[in-house]
Order: C-alpha cells, then structure tokens, then sequence
C-alpha cells in the first residue's frame, strides 16, 4: 500500500537583521558613493552644524561671532557649494531614488533590519524638505547672513516665533540626527568595517550615544533661541560710513615757490 509523502516542511522564519549584501551591476557604485557622500562630507558637515549652532546658548553676539568666522574661511563659497550642496544634493536625490525605487515587506519577514529600512526612508524624506526650506530661508531669503552675520540670531528668532516652525525644527532634529546615526551604522556594516553580528551591535551603541547627543545639542539650541529675549535685529551692524580725515593746514609760506 502506497503511503502519501508528507508535504515538506516549511521554512522557519528567519529572525534578526537581514545579511547585508553587496550591490551588483552598474548601481554598485553609485550606492556606494551615496553611502560614502552620507559621511564625507555630509556627515562631517552635519556635526560641525549642530555644534556651531551650538554657540547660539551664549547669546546673540557669540552665535554672531561664530557665523562670522565661519563665512571669513578662505574659499568659502567653493567649499560651500563644492563639499555642502552639491553633495547634499546627490544624496538626497538619490536616497529618494532607492526610497521609492525599493519595496518593503515588513508585513510578511519581521526582521529588524526591514524596520530600520523604513525608518531610514522616511527620516531620510523629512531631513530633505527641512533643509530645502532651511537653506531657502535662512540662507537665500531676508536678510543676508554672509554680509550681515549680526542678524543671525534675530533671523532664527523671527522664524522660530511660529509655533509650527517650532514643531517642524524639532521633528527635523530627531529625523536628521536618527538618519545620520543609522547612516554611520550602515556605512561601517557595508564597507566592512563592522564585519559579524557581534561587531555590529557594539558599534550599534556607538552610533546611538552619537545620534543621541547630536540631537539633544540641537534641540539645547532650539529651545535656547525660543526662550531669550528679543535679540536686536544685527549685534554687529556693518560700519558703512568711513572716517573722513580732516585736511592738513600747511603753512602759505612752505608753500611758495622758492
């Protein structure tokens, strides 16, 4: 008597992070220059913005100082559009292409990895519109920074009195600093600098105390900003009218023709 073959076992359900894998073809590169651009220069950027904003807990005149010296650097326009838009641009442009271009199936493998996946896609999304309307207004729109580094404070002032300028500054804090936290964790994973699980989780620490401080030194400069007293509208106002030297009285005599 012929016995029925039993149907086949079904896969147990893999649990934990889904192994990182290389990418293939022509799109190899790219996604590695879009992880390289996440850290150099737009990582290094992002510290140096947070704790130069920072200085904003001093008071007006110190943050002014401090957006002086910043836009007194030697070649700043080339560095600003060379190693800050620019490559802001690429990888924020080309994030949004594997956002939409990927597929999540979150609902049907629970692996952490595929959260993390999502979380990274839609903080990546917010931290884009911010700093579009971020670099627009604070940047290109009102007064001009570079030449009038004394309005700096007063600028951010006016703009944070909105309630819902409030909100969005501090929804785009947590959304950046978490998005550059996981950045450096995936980076260290795909370039094999974090090679196995274990490695992986201790860097995890790592990044999270990073991300974590980044973000309480900004949300520290936001409230600091809401919370001081009106600023002056420049703390260093631009001192246009030269001093005009009175002219020398010289003698009528040594002036004569001999």
């Amino acid at each position: 008597m012929a016995t029925a073959t039993p149907p086949a076992p079904s896969a147990a359900p893999i649990r934990g992070v889904q192994p990182l894998r290389a990418g293939e073809g022509h799109s190899f590169f790219w996604h590695k220059l879009h992880s390289l651009t996440g850290i150099v220069p737009i990582g290094a950027f992002l510290i140096e913005h947070i704790v130069s904003n920072f200085e904003i807990v001093n008071g007006p005149l110190a943050y002014a100082k401090q957006v002086l010296f910043l836009n007194s650097l030697p070649l700043v326009r080339v560095l600003e559009w060379g190693l800050i838009f620019i490559p802001l641009a690429f990888h924020a442009l080309y994030g949004l292409f594997i956002a939409f271009r990927g597929r999540t199936n979150v609902n049907v493998y629970p692996w952490a990895g595929n959260w993390m996946y999502i979380s990274q896609r839609v903080t990546g999304i917010i931290a884009f519109l911010y700093i579009i309307q971020h670099v627009l207004r604070q940047r290109f729109m009102g007064v001009s920074l570079p030449e009038h580094p004394g309005a700096a404070f007063a600028k951010v002032q006016h703009e944070l009195s909105n309630p819902w300028m409030i909100a969005i500054y501090v929804i785009a804090m947590i959304a950046t600093t978490w998005h550059f936290a996981y950045g450096i964790w995936l980076f260290a994973a795909k370039w094999g600098i974090t090679p196995g699980e274990k490695a992986r989780k201790t860097f995890g620490y790592v990044c999270a105390v990073v991300g974590i401080a980044l973000c309480l030194m900004g949300l520290v400069s936001i409230y600091a900003v809401v919370t001081a007293p009106p600023a002056p509208e420049d703390v260093m106002p631009t001192q246009t009218a030269k001093m005009t030297l009175p002219t020398p009285m010289i003698p009528s005599h040594l002036g004569e023709a001999r």
